[in-house]
This record gives C-alpha cells, sequence and structure tokens, in this order.
C-alpha cells in the first residue's frame, strides 16, 4: 500500500514537471544568463580598453582574409546532418536545395539555437514537402541524438591528452565535465542498438556511423577554426593546450542551453586561456574574431539565403512583383554608384588640392572607388561612367565587365594605404546589388539614346576643358598664369592626367562600340519588293503603305507559321525605331504583330516611335505602355458628297470651265512608263523644285521605281504637252486613295493642281473609292494653352520652327475647301522616353534630304498647294 502511494506520488510529480518543463527549462536559461551576464560583465571591466583596442587593429589584412575564408569553411560539415535527415523522408531534394537551406538552419541554431527548437522549426519549414508531421518529426529527431556525439568523441580525446600524455593537466579539475561529455556518444549508441521501438527500425549502422562523423567533423572544425585564430594571433602559447579548454567550454555552452553557448562558453575560455598565460584582452579579441567568422558573417549569408527563398515563394504569390522591385530598385542604386564614383575620381583626378579640403568630398570619398594612380583614377572613372549607361540600359553585356572592374577596385583597395574596412563593406554590397541586378539586364546590346549620350559627353567635356584650362592656368608662361598650386601638386601630373583623359576618351569610345554591337539581323534586311506587295494583296493597305516602295524605309515582318501577316516601315535613329503611320497587313494581328515588334526591338535597346498614326491605334498603344500627343488632323474629302454646284465651290467651278476653254486635259498614265514619259516627267519635278533637295520618309520623292508603282494623274495644255502630274497612292483597300508628288512646270497656269484634284475626285468615285486622303494639317494650337504641359509648349515651337522645306501657313483654310472630314493623327512615344526627343528625332528624319542616309527617319503626309502649286507634305 505504501509502495503504491509513493508510485502515485512519483506520477503525479512526473506529470507536474512534464507540464511545466517549457517554464522550468526557461526558468534555468535565464539563471544560467543571468550568472554568465555578472560573470562576463566582471571580467570585461577589468580588462584593459588600450590593450584590447591594440590587439584588435594587430591583426593583419592576410589573417582575417584567412579567418574570413576557414570560418566559411568551418561551417560546412554541419551539412551532413540535412543531407542525412532528408534520407528519412520521402521527397527527394537536389543538393543545391539542401546546401542552401543546410546552411541557413545550421547558422541559425548556431547562433540563436533555443535548445534545438529554431532548428526543428527551420527544417520542418524547409524539408516538409510530401510529408507527414510524425515523418518530420521523427526524421529530426533521429539527427538530433548524433548532434553532439562529436563533441563526446572530443571529451574522450580530451581526456586521454590530459590524463594519457600530460598535455593539460592544468584542466584535470574539469574532468567531470569531460567525463559527462565522453559517456554521451557511447550511451546513445547502446540505447539505439539495444532498443526495440519502431522509431529505429530505419535508422542502420551506417547512417549513425555517418551522422557521428559529421558531428564529430562540426566540432573538430570549429576547434580547429579556433586554433587558427590563436596560431594567427601569434600568441606565445602551446596551442595543444587550447584543445580541453575549447572542449569543456563547449560542454558548459550545450548544458547552458544559451544560444551559441553565449557567456557560458566565453567565461570557461576567458579563464581557461588565462591559466595559460593569455591576458585577457587577447582573450576577448580571440573570441570576438572567433564569434564574428565561426557565429556571425555566416549568420548574415544564412540570412540571405533565407529571405531569398522566403522571397521566392513570396514573389510566386505576388506574380514576380516583389523580384522586378528588388531588381530595379538594384539596378537603379548600381548605375548612381557608378556614376557617383567615376564623378568623385574625376573630382579628385582634376582638382585634388581643392577636393581634398572639402568637408563634403571627404565624408563622401570612403563611400567610393579610389586608385592611387592618377591616369588610372581618370581612366577607370569614364570606363563606370560607360558601363553605368550600359547598366542603366539593362545590357547584359554590362554584367561581367562591371563585376571586374569592381572585384579588381576591391583589389587595389586591399592593398592600398587607404584601405577601410568600410570600403570593403561598400564594395561587397556593390557585388551583391550588382549580383540581384543581373536578371534585369536582360538585353542583348545598347542603343544610343541621347539622353545618356547628352550626359556622358558633357562629363567628358566639362571635365576635358576644365583640365585643359587649369593646365593652361598652372604654366608659368602661360598669359593667364596665376598661382595654381592648391588645384594641382604640379605640371608634371598634370601631363599624366592629361594623357590619360586621351586615354580615357578612347576607353568611353571602345566602351560603347562593345555595349553597342551585335546589331541584329532584322535591322540590316534588304527591302523585299515581293513580300509587301503579297501582304498589300492579300490584306489591303493603309494610307501610307505605299510609301514602302521608295525603299528608303526598313521593313520589319511579323510571320505567323512562316507566313506574313504584318509589316511595319521604320527607319532607326538613336535608340528609336520611328513608324511611319499604321502597321500594314492582317488586322486580325496588328496587335499581336506590335507586341512582336516591341519585344524584338527592346532586347536590343530599342523603343517603337509611331508617327501619324490614327486614334484607335493611338488608345490600344497608350495601354501598353506609350504616351501621345496630337500632331495634326488628317483631311478626308467624301466622294459621295463631292460636287462642283453651289456657292462652295463657284471659284473652282470657274476655273474647271477656263481650262477646259484654254483646252487642258486630264489623263491618267498607268505603268510601266517609257523612259521618254519618265525624262519628261523628271524636268517637270526639277523645275518644280527649283534646287531644292527633295524630302523622303514620309513622302515620297522622283524615283522611277517609285512612279511605276501606279498610275500618274497628268494635265496636258493645247499642244499636248504635259505641264503638271501627281503620282496616285492607293491604299490597296479601295476605300481611300490620295496622291503622293505634286510637280508642275513653269508653264503650268495657276490652279493647276485644283485641275487635278476636281479630275481625281469624279475618277476615284467611278471607282468605288468612298474618300480621297488630302494628307495631314498640321495642330496649330498644340501647346498654346497656359495650363499645357511644358514639354508640350516646348512642342509646340519645335512644330512652329522645325520644318523647313515646306511651309503650313493656310494650308489648314485651303483644305477646308474639299474637307467634309478630319481624322485626329497621333505621335505615340514609350512611356518615359522624353517627348521633346522623340519629336526632335521625328523632325530630324522628316527634314533630312533623301540623298543623307545617316539614319532613317519620318514623314509628315500632306498637300500644300499656292498659286505655284505644292507637293504633298
Amino acid at each position: 500500500m505504501w509502495g503504491e502511494s509513493v508510485v502515485n506520488a512519483f506520477e503525479r510529480f512526473k506529470q507536474f514537471i512534464n507540464k511545466r518543463m517549457t517554464l522550468i527549462k526557461l526558468i534555468f536559461v535565464f539563471s544560467v544568463l543571468i550568472f554568465v551576464v555578472r560573470q562576463l560583465a566582471k571580467i570585461i571591466r577589468e580588462v584593459n580598453g588600450e590593450q584590447f583596442k591594440t590587439a584588435l587593429a594587430s591583426q593583419s589584412k592576410e589573417s582575417l582574409l584567412l579567418m574570413l575564408i576557414f570560418g566559411f569553411v568551418s561551417i560546412l560539415p554541419m551539412l551532413i546532418y540535412d543531407f542525412s535527415i532528408v534520407k528519412f523522408l520521402p521527397t527527394k531534394y537536389s543538393p543545391s536545395y539542401v546546401i542552401r537551406s543546410g546552411w541557413v538552419v545550421n547558422t541559425f541554431t548556431n547562433l540563436l539555437g533555443f535548445g534545438g527548437l529554431l532548428g526543428a522549426s527551420l527544417r520542418a519549414h524547409f524539408y516538409g514537402k510530401g510529408a507527414t508531421k510524425k515523418q518530420i518529426l521523427y526524421a529530426i529527431s533521429k539527427v538530433a541524438l548524433f548532434l553532439v556525439s562529436g563533441l563526446s568523441l572530443l571529451c574522450l580525446v580530451s581526456l586521454i591528452m590530459i590524463f594519457g600524455f600530460g598535455i593539460g593537466t592544468t584542466f584535470a579539475h574539469y574532468w567531470i565535465w569531460l567525463v559527462g561529455g565522453a559517456v554521451y556518444f557511447p550511451g546513445v549508441l547502446i540505447f539505439t542498438k539495444l532498443n526495440q521501438a519502431n522509431f529505429f527500425k530505419d535508422l542502420t549502422t551506417q547512417q549513425e556511423l555517418t551522422m557521428t562523423v559529421g558531428s564529430f567533423l562540426e566540432w573538430g572544425s570549429a576547434l580547429g577554426f579556433f586554433v587558427l585564430i590563436g596560431y594567427l594571433m601569434h600568441l606565445p602559447i602551446n596551442l595543444s593546450l587550447v584543445i580541453p579548454i575549447f572542449v569543456v567550454a563547449n560542454v558548459a555552452g550545450v548544458v547552458s542551453m544559451i544560444p551559441g553557448g553565449l557567456g557560458s562558453f566565453d567565461i570557461f575560455v576567458i579563464i581557461g586561456l588565462g591559466f595559460i598565460g593569455v591576458t585577457r584582452s587577447d582573450a576577448l579579441v580571440w573570441i570576438l574574431l572567433y564569434r564574428l567568422f565561426y557565429y556571425l558573417l555566416p549568420f548574415i549569408v544564412g540570412v540571405g539565403l533565407f529571405i531569398h527563398d522566403t522571397g521566392h515563394k513570396l514573389n510566386e504569390f505576388l506574380d514576380e512583383l516583389p523580384r522586378i522591385l528588388i531588381q530595379r530598385v538594384a539596378q537603379v542604386f548600381l548605375t548612381a554608384f557608378m556614376y557617383f564614383s567615376g564623378i568623385m575620381m574625376l573630382l579628385f583626378a582634376t582638382v585634388p588640392n581643392v577636393v581634398i579640403m572639402n568637408r563634403l568630398y571627404v565624408r563622401l570619398v570612403p563611400y567610393s572607388i579610389f586608385f592611387v594612380s592618377h591616369m588610372m583614377n581618370i581612366i577607370v572613372a569614364f570606363l563606370l561612367i560607360g558601363l553605368g549607361s550600359g547598366i542603366w540600359a539593362r545590357t547584359k553585356r554590362a554584367f561581367w565587365p562591371t563585376v571586374v572592374v569592381v572585384i579588381l577596385s576591391i583589389i587595389n583597395t586591399w592593398f592600398n594605404e587607404a584601405f577601410t574596412w568600410r570600403m570593403i563593406t561598400i564594395f561587397v554590397v556593390i557585388l551583391v546589388t550588382l549580383w540581384l541586378s543581373r536578371g534585369v539586364l536582360y538585353r542583348d546590346r545598347m542603343a544610343n539614346s541621347w539622353g545618356a549620350l547628352v550626359l556622358n559627353s558633357s562629363i567628358f567635356i566639362v571635365t576635358f576643358v576644365g583640365y585643359t584650362l587649369i593646365g593652361i592656368a598652372a604654366n608659368r608662361h602661360s598669359p593667364l598664369h596665376f598661382d595654381a598650386a592648391y588645384l594641382f601638386p604640379s605640371e608634371a601630373i598634370w601631363l599624366v592626367g592629361f594623357i590619360g583623359l586621351l586615354i580615357a576618351m578612347l576607353v568611353l569610345v571602345a566602351t560603347n562600340l562593345y555595349l553597342t554591337a551585335n546589331r541584329p539581323g532584322w535591322l540590316k534586311q534588304p527591302f523585299d519588293e515581293a513580300r509587301v506587295k503579297a501582304v498589300i494583296q492579300q490584306f489591303g493597305g493603309t494610307e501610307d503603305s505605299h510609301l514602302a516602295f521608295l525603299k528608303d524605309k526598313q521593313i520589319y515582318f511579323y510571320q505567323e507559321d512562316g507566313v506574313d501577316q504584318v509589316f511595319f516601315m521604320y527607319k532607326p535613329i538613336a535608340d528609336k525605331l520611328l513608324i511611319m503611320g499604321e502597321p500594314v497587313g492582317n488586322p486580325e494581328k496588328v496587335e499581336a504583330a506590335i507586341n512582336d515588334f516591341m519585344v524584338a526591338a527592346d532586347k536590343n535597346g530599342l523603343k517603337l516611335l509611331f508617327y501619324e498614326i490614327n486614334q484607335a491605334l493611338t488608345m490600344g498603344l497608350h495601354e501598353n505602355g506609350f504616351d501621345f500627343i496630337k500632331t495634326g488632323e488628317d483631311g478626308l474629302v467624301d466622294l459621295a458628297q463631292f460636287t462642283l454646284s453651289g456657292k462652295r465651290h463657284r471659284g473652282e467651278r470657274a476655273l474647271m470651265h477656263k481650262f477646259d476653254r484654254e483646252g487642258y486635259q486630264f489623263e491618267i498614265i498607268k505603268p510601266p512608263f517609257s523612259p521618254e514619259l519618265m525624262q519628261k516627267l523628271r524636268q517637270i519635278s526639277d523645275e518644280w523644285l527649283a534646287g531644292k533637295v527633295e524630302k523622303g520618309f514620309s513622302l515620297g520623292f522622283f524615283d522611277d521605281d517609285y512612279l511605276n508603282q501606279a498610275p500618274i494623274a497628268v494635265m496636258r495644255d493645247a499642244d499636248d504637252e504635259i505641264v503638271a502630274f501627281a503620282n496616285i497612292m492607293p491604299d490597296g483597300n479601295q476605300v481611300t486613295t490620295s496622291i503622293d508628288l505634286m510637280r508642275s512646270s513653269a508653264k503650268a497656269p495657276s490652279g493647276i493642281m485644283d485641275g487635278i484634284l476636281i479630275h481625281l475626285y469624279e475618277e476615284s468615285l467611278e471607282k468605288g473609292f468612298k474618300y480621297f486622303d488630302l494628307g495631314m494639317s498640321p495642330l496649330s494650337n498644340v501647346g498654346m494653352s497656359k495650363f499645357s504641359f511644358t514639354q508640350e509648349r516646348i512642342v509646340h515651337l519645335i512644330y512652329q520652327y522645325g520644318y523647313k522645306f515646306y511651309r503650313f501657313e493656310g494650308l489648314r483654310s485651303y483644305k477646308d475647301k474639299y474637307v467634309d472630314k478630319w481624322e485626329p493623327k497621333y505621335i505615340a512615344y514609350y512611356r518615359g522616353s522624353s517627348l521633346v526627343f522623340s519629336v526632335l528625332q521625328v523632325l530630324l528624319v522628316v527634314n533630312r534630304p533623301r540623298n543623307q542616309t545617316v539614319s532613317r527617319t519620318p514623314k509628315l503626309l500632306d498637300f500644300i498647294f499656292d498659286t505655284e502649286s505644292r507637293g504633298r507634305e
């Protein structure tokens, strides 16, 4: 009876303890923590601060680099645990995944252990896919049994060293700690072999040995790294004596259950090292370096990997938006740093004695790249600026050269007298940023944008001019001489820098050529007349499609299943592809064709710029990231409503009667045309041009092949001599027709073009056309309102003064005589592009004489008439 009551009391006590085990553990940990903190505070108070700083500062860069490398290597054996855990689970994981996950788990557990709870939770997070909670718990528990088996073996080694070989007998009084640790491994091994529970059925001897070896390597590598730090600190002690100190300190750390043995480990080490002659200042430095390179830095890498893993899952959930945002921020930061560093280096190279006296400059210098060589500062500065343009333009070709430059800068800084750990930290951040931004560097090449060219050229020109003037002023024999010692140390150094500037110019040009190389094949395709005609014949054309036969524009074809569906007429200028009018071809494939063209252009750093397009296409492009501005209105004559009767066309009716009385005859001549006829038409065209050069792209010019593509309307006088002509521009869809060249000889009477137009209205109506296109009239009131955007007001000035050959005064009022319907026309430019630059690029193309083929550009399709009669746009 008494025995039963004892058993019951024991069971109740056991239940009481089990229910409050978590609380008991916390009380124990906090008790140990309080003891440790008090002891550690006591030790720190006894440390000589100056000795501590001296000991820390005495470590060489080479020693610190070795500590960094071996600290990371010492973590690797811990990964054996993770490779062992996944063998107990049903899901198969790739080695790279296990390495990444294992690094996170083990570095987190090292620093923030929480009695194994954190490690178990993290392993459940990383390896829980496809496994039950029971399977995960069993797998983690089996491995957990062997986590300190390696430390147990080291306890046995320490006992043998002390009592077998007499090494470290000073620490013989710690035998109880070492014996307690040494019995753990054999105890676990015997327990797992004798226990017949299902828990141990799949735990083979080989697996036990693997985990034991892994644990021994883990604790052994930590011991080896700790001893290595002491060796690199050049302390005059017997390093073999450190082994029992380290082992006892780790046993104390494990028993304390404090994360990383923080405090308990440190106290035992400091006291133990004191027994063998290590000062407390040196001991603290030793522990600090061990904590930094074995715990903290690997943990920081683990945090990065954990964020990457968590971010990957979050990124998938949020449809890639976080990744895009991070990569974009990294790209912007990297570009800013490269330009910042380049400018800082240039300032130091051009006016060194000025900037080193500037407080702001001195405070910013540690965050920049710096070379001792004066010439190298200039060259690398412009190399950074050139590559910065490539990074900003998202060019893949800029990635590895930038990596090389940053790594060389790190190496240079490492061996530089101006070396600071802050600078190395900055470089590491830059490398990480560069690596993060690599995903956004997807373009095959860079195209030179006006913005980047203006910025980079301005930096070079200002530097070159300023540097040259400083050199002149520093020359004693110069009439501009003044005491420039505060600007530059000597003329010789200035001369070296000047040579460096010339080399830097070549470097900047070479960098640009490298980044803009490899133009895609579709940018070089010759004109294929058969393919263009096939698309127009199958799907119909547009009001501008006939201009393709001028052969002064390049053609981009969109295909599906090897069949041409749509084509674009364009010319490249800077980083733009200036597209003339709407896409031509299958209307059902226009959206797909635009997307295809945008992707192809974007991969090569190019942006599409649509010129003179209708409202429907403009709105569609706006949804795809384009902004727009109205540039004019296209005048259409409704042929069914046109008549010379009534007051509206009283003047034109009188004009036509006059032509009839004087024997003028209208005729439409169909191709092919004879050489004699072409010669006559060329003579009329030359008289009309009066020595002026024809334009291209958006309006026709006199070309035999072009004119032979469609009929020509002519007016003959009473002597049957041609005095005026206009080539017809069919749109290929039997809805709208138009004309392009309108040329008259010196013999032609005033108003002869009205005669051709009126005849064409009648002829076109008979042939079934609905509209006659008189071309575009520029919008005179764009940017006139005081509420207009600044860019729109600038565009108004550009339009007002930008066109040289054709004038627009009176154009709208003239066309109003005939026009029944005005349709708005727009320029659509990629959002983020400069509107001012885009319009200037349009004008450069429109105003370029046809015989200048340096760049390809757009149109302003118009008719301008006066008493002498003008041509279209």
